[in-house]
Formats: C-alpha cells, structure tokens, sequence
C-alpha cells in the first residue's frame, strides 16, 4: 500500500470513531451511463463507512435508502445503517443512486450494481472480503437490491440480501404505485413490469435473505415480502422473515419502539449465523 492510500486509509480511520462517512466516492467520476446533466442528482455515489481495523468482520453491506425511488432517506435508512453495521464489524456503503422521473430504469440498478462492483474492486484497501459482500434496501430501496439480487452478471451478484420492508411486485394488487411511477413511467412495457415484479424472477442463483415487514405497514403491504420469501423457499434459497403484528411503514431501525426495536436483533442473530459479523 503507497503513502496516499494509507494516509487515506488511516484518515478514515479516524472519521470513523466519529460516526460519519470517512468519504464520498463518485461510481463514474467521469459521469454516469445515460446521464441526463451535471448537477449532483446526476452524480450517482457511495458515502463509505469502515469499522476500526481490529473490529473488522470482513463483510460489506451497500446500503439502498428508501424513497420510492422519488427520494432518499440518507439519515434514517442510510447513514444510521452504517453506523449500526460498524458497530458490528461491518463495512456500510451508502448509495446515493439515481431517481425518478428524471431518470427510470434501469439506471438505479446500474448504480446499484456499480457501487457492488466497486465494493469488490476495493476489497484490500476496506480490509473486506470480496465473497461477503451484500446488500440492504428499505422500501423503494428494498425494491432495488431485490432487484440487484435477481438481475445480475457475475460480477454483480450480491452475497446476500436484507430487504426491510421493501417493494417487491410491481402487479396489482400489492404494488406501490409511487415506486412503479417513479421508476418506469406511466405506461410501461408489461413485460418490463413482470420483469421488474421480483417475486417472478427468484432462482436457485438468488443470494441468502433476511426480510423484515409490519402488518401495520399501508403503504407496501406486507404481502410483498411474503411472496419473495415463498418464491426463496420454492428455490430453495436460504431465507428467514420476520412481520411484526404493529408498526407503520418506514420504521428504519425503530430504535423508539420498545416492540420493533428487536427487529435489527433478529438480523443480527442471522448475520452471526452466516459468519458475517466479528
């Protein structure tokens, strides 16, 4: 490792006790597939969160915040994410991906899949192992490493997936229509919208998931993250999900319901279980 990268290295170190990204990283420096301009929206990037080098478990998580593909939610589904995967040894990166109407399919899924790429191509310099890295959507972003997680090449695959509630279908009845609008239009082509209905594209290929849902949830019902856990089952994909009785949509981590809150421990139990966290 040269001078620059350990300065680097060693100056994310010390962001990182503070509880903020160490930095921001454009995915195509020198823009973006299909760029419609210049402005930051065009810019699609990852705020990169490590854990201190003795508490390194060796996995990476890129992190998908909702917003029905309308807008994020940096804070609540994205940096505080991080912060929570460090805590556990994990690596975080938050993606900032490309939204709708100004842009639609499939230019979230290329940054998605960048950012994936991106990860790996830098497994030695995050101290990560480029065969545990997954990825973690909420809603909208669940949708997007849904997607990520069916839609891929091999360079793109994903190791594992987190979905909190997430948009899963694109068919009625159980679709979020803001999602669907936002991310392909008004008038799409069906077979772009059975495509993009996840539930129909689960294999054998799909990575580990862990689910997370609310019956209380009425902006996706929940019946989204059922269908994508009995298409894994059919697949035989290794699956786990939780659907907690109350809870409204967009919870994040819940951290002030003494009820949800248990959620993130749950997948944390499942993490261990798959030898992700330290």
């Amino acid at each position: 490792m040269n001078f620059w990268c350990s300065a680097r290295v060693a100056l994310a170190l010390l962001a990182g006790a503070s509880g903020m990204a160490q930095r921001v990283e454009l995915l195509w420096p020198d823009g973006a597939p299909g760029a419609v301009g210049t402005e930051d929206r065009d810019k699609p990037s990852i705020a990169i969160y490590l854990p201190p080098e003795d508490k390194s478990s060796g996995a990476a998580v890129v992190i998908c915040p909702g917003g029905g593909y309308g807008n994020l939610s940096m804070e609540k589904e994205g940096s505080h994410i991080a912060e929570w995967l460090n805590a556990r040894g994990v690596a975080g990166f938050v993606l900032k991906y490309r939204l709708g109407p100004r842009y639609h399919h499939p230019a979230p899924l290329d940054d998605a899949q960048r950012a994936l790429r991106y990860v790996r191509d830098h497994a030695e310099e995050f101290r990560i192992k480029p065969d545990r890295v997954g990825i973690w959507g909420f809603s909208a972003g669940g949708h997007l490493a849904a997607t990520a997680g069916t839609h891929f090449d091999a360079t793109s695959r994903p190791d594992f997936l987190i979905l909190a509630y997430p948009v899963i279908t694109f068919e009625p009845p159980y679709a979020h229509q803001g999602s669907r609008k936002n991310l392909l239009g008004t008038e799409p082509d069906p077979k772009l919208v059975q495509s993009l209905s996840n539930e129909t594209q689960v294999t054998p290929q799909t990575p580990p998931t862990f689910l997370f849902h609310t019956t209380g949830d009425k902006s996706v019902p929940p019946e989204n993250s059922v269908m994508f856990y009995m298409a894994l089952r059919k697949a035989g994909v290794p699956a786990e999900m939780h659907i907690y009785e109350r809870g409204n949509h967009g919870v994040g981590l819940a951290p002030a319901d003494p009820v949800l809150a248990t959620w993130p421990g749950r997948l944390e139990d499942w993490l261990k279980l798959r030898g992700l966290t330290k």
